[in-house]
């Protein structure tokens, strides 16, 4: 299993162009293979990172969007999560379930162009 040692939530605000957002919870096993996949994105262009526990009371609202979907992972630039007190928003671009890393690296090249 790759390890997942250097792709850590981050504490810096704005230190990268983007944000991806990872919903999940303890126990999906699709949400191990998608963190794979953004662990070995990450080694190669560094962003953001942020995970949610969709089964965290805090979290309902994620909760009720996506139970049935995780994993779900937001892309968001970090420019516009300013103008949002910055939270990702449903509006976000997204990708679900199962996804390959050119996949993962086309949307994030769409969102830096937006």
């Amino acid at each position: 299993a790759p390890c997942h040692g250097t792709m850590r939530a981050t504490r810096a605000i704005l230190q990268h162009s983007l944000r991806l957002t990872l919903f999940t919870h303890d126990h999906c096993s699709l949400c191990h293979s998608v963190k794979g996949v953004m662990s070995r994105v990450w080694d190669r262009r560094h962003f953001d990172y942020r995970e949610v526990d969709i089964l965290a009371p805090e979290n309902s609202r994620w909760r009720k969007l996506y139970e049935m979907d995780i994993p779900v992972v937001h892309i968001d630039r970090t420019a516009i999560l300013r103008t949002q007190h910055d939270e990702t928003t449903a509006s976000a671009r997204k990708l679900k379930h199962r996804f390959t890393e050119e996949q993962l690296e086309r949307v994030m090249d769409e969102v830096e162009k937006m």
